[in-house]
């Protein structure tokens, strides 16, 4: 009988890498399910045969044919490459959301057992800080740009809630810090709020990302599926790890419109790699994810019931607390297929439906507005004049501009007009200048006059224009 096969990319990676995707493909090999793996190198190989992005051509087109990896774990040596290969993966395929489930697992104590706990991170995976773009404005202050887009706030708030369906979830958080970052995290609040209404089938609650955090420490089992930008979603499914066992548990998806990359968490453990005692059970359960990605919900199931059936049973790793005769990797993953086809004690899942997934868009995404217009500028000047002079100096070199000086802050603190407040003071100033028309527009000519009279006299660095979209204001404001 002839089975037709599905080509899938997979990356041994480094450390335990290729012991534990071993053992993930020996057990997919054991279910119904037939893949053509292409293995492809990337990682640190790849540097050290001087790949400066820790991906090989014939890597990138073995993924652009497929559109599905398995992956373990990669390092970024010392002193090779620019950036880590698993951001060029994720950039370069722009696999947008991370998933990153965690659940109790049978035998895993942790101090929420018996708490039921099955969280799912839905993380935006491409912007936020992520995006790797800093300056030293000075010698002394470094800049990191936090870049959020209203397409990339749509992308993973659609991923959240269509996840959600899929999986027959009934409620979605979304984590944010807009009460301080009212622009950029603002911009995923409100965009939630906005989609959430398509979705009214399902609970949509929005919650300060510290709060979040709390919450997650002291009662976790509220939460079912929680939306988060880039960085806040890093460091949350982390903790939510922490909460069900740690790393060695916890499987990843990192999907895009195109291409979806499955991994394992954690990292390639080089103290024991060759060892044959790394705990598979995370990368197991990332396969089963891939499984039902390419619409192989019954063997994914079957695999995800079998690893539970697995722990229900005694069979430990040796990463797991209080284990005396751990099983090593090849004995974990023979257990687990000798369970295939059983279900556990804590019943099984329900079937999880297609995710739909927004389609890729070709065109350059943008926001139209009615009307926008410049009303001034902040320039970023280096100076280690106290505030009063350097207030009064920028007054007296713009009194003949189209610009007023309205404050100049330090750190995000006022510091002109001067106040009695007591303010730690560096030489990095941020000087707002307004049209002395409040009314009026400022152009681009208006600009460069005042930059060159200021750089007649002071260093500066940076400068933003403040815009106004359909007269509502495009930067924050200075406080008073």
């Amino acid at each position: 009988m002839f089975f037709e096969s599905r080509k899938i990319t997979v990356i041994p990676g480094d450390g335990i890498g290729p012991e534990v995707i071993a053992a993930a493909l020996k057990v997919i090999d054991a279910t119904a399910v037939y893949i053509d793996p292409e293995i492809r190198q990337a990682g640190a190989v790849a540097f050290a045969d001087g790949v400066e992005s820790g991906v090989p051509r014939e890597t990138i087109e073995s993924i652009e044919k497929t559109k599905v990896v398995l992956k373990g774990p990669l390092e970024t040596p010392i002193g090779h490459g620019n950036k880590s290969a698993n951001v060029t993966l994720r950039t370069l395929f722009e696999t947008f959301g991370n998933l990153r489930p965690v659940r109790e697992l049978p035998g895993v104590t942790t101090p929420f057992t018996g708490r039921k706990l099955d969280i799912v991170i839905v993380r935006e995976n491409v912007e936020d800080l992520y995006t790797g773009i800093e300056y030293m404005q000075t010698p002394g202050v470094a800049e990191a740009l936090k870049i959020i887009t209203r397409a990339g706030c749509e992308r993973i708030v659609e991923l959240a809630f269509e996840f959600a369906i899929a999986a027959g979830r009934k409620r979605v958080h979304c984590a944010t810090k807009s009460n301080i970052l009212k622009l950029t995290e603002g911009m995923l609040q409100h965009t939630f709020e906005e989609i959430a209404k398509q979705y009214p089938g399902i609970e949509a609650k929005h919650i300060l990302i510290d709060n979040c955090a709390h919450q997650l420490a002291m009662r976790p089992e509220q939460f079912d599926v929680i939306v988060t930008t880039n960085m806040n979603g890093d460091i949350l499914s982390d903790l939510t790890s922490g909460l069900t066992g740690g790393l060695g548990f916890a499987p990843s998806a990192n999907i895009g419109s195109d291409v979806a990359i499955f991994e394992a968490v954690h990292g390639s453990a080089p103290d024991i790699a060759g060892k044959n005692v790394a705990n598979p059970t995370a990368i197991i359960l990332s396969a089963a994810m891939m499984l039902r990605h390419i619409g192989e919900g019954k063997a994914a199931n079957d695999i995800e019931q079998a690893v539970l059936v697995t722990l229900e049973s005694g069979v430990r790793s040796a990463d797991m607390p209080g284990t005396v005769k751990p099983f090593t990797t090849d004995e974990f993953a023979d257990a687990v297929i000798s369970n295939l086809g059983k279900v556990s004690d804590g019943g099984p899942r329900a079937d999880y439906a297609p995710v739909k997934l927004p389609p890729r868009r070709d065109d350059v995404a943008s926001v139209p507005v009615r009307a926008r217009r410049v009303t001034g500028v902040d320039v970023y000047i280096e100076s280690t004049l106290q505030p009063q002079e350097l207030g009064d100096d920028l007054t007296a070199v713009t009194a003949r501009t189209s610009f007023a000086l309205q404050a100049i802050t330090n750190r995000g603190n006022t510091v002109y007009p001067v106040t009695d407040r007591s303010v730690s003071l560096v030489d990095h100033y941020r000087c707002r200048f307004l049209a002395k028309a409040r009314s009026a527009e400022v152009g681009d000519p208006e600009i460069l006059a005042l930059l060159t009279r200021i750089g007649e006299v002071h260093q500066w660095m940076h400068v933003e224009k403040l815009q106004l979209f359909d007269e509502h204001d495009g930067f924050s404001r200075t406080a008073k």
